[in-house]
């Protein structure tokens, strides 16, 4: 159990923070759903938000239950870097990136970027340990005829 205890703590804070993004995403559609989303500058946030809200909410529970974690974990990076790449980017290059907005702060750059990803970074990391441990289950099924040993 010692030995455990690390990831343990790793998938808890990890499956809770997206499991309650997710949810947050239904609950306040306008702040943290697809409102926020068409002010990000995101195609179809309508269908787009709940979507990814689904996915939070789907591959937070696996993580926390340890039920495909590291499929679910695979899923969640992509949704946390695009995250980083449409909302972060911006404040690292101090301008829009295409069609994603800049938001208005003091100061841009490298620190910026830093304390505004802070969360997102270590969601990454996470992720990766959780990946790690757990490994890739789809698509590795053992067929009937292989040993079950």
């Amino acid at each position: 159990m010692r030995q455990n205890l690390p990831m343990i703590l790793i998938r808890v804070i990890v499956g809770l923070v997206f499991l309650l993004e997710g949810i947050l995403k239904f609950v306040r559609p306008m702040e943290m759903g697809a409102g926020r989303f068409a002010a990000i500058g995101l195609p179809f946030p309508q269908v787009l938000a709940p979507l990814v809200g689904g996915v939070e909410i789907g591959g937070g529970a696996a993580i926390l239950l340890n039920f495909y974690a590291g499929d679910a974990a695979l899923a969640l990076l992509a949704v946390i870097l695009t995250a980083l790449i449409t909302t972060k980017f911006p404040v690292l290059l101090g301008r829009p990136l295409g069609p994603f907005s800049l938001p208005k702060l003091n100061n841009y750059g490298w620190l910026s970027f830093f304390h505004e990803a802070r969360t997102d970074l270590c969601m990454v990391f996470g992720l990766l340990a959780v990946v790690i441990d757990s490994g890739i289950r789809i698509g590795r099924r053992r067929r009937w005829y292989q040993s079950g040993s």
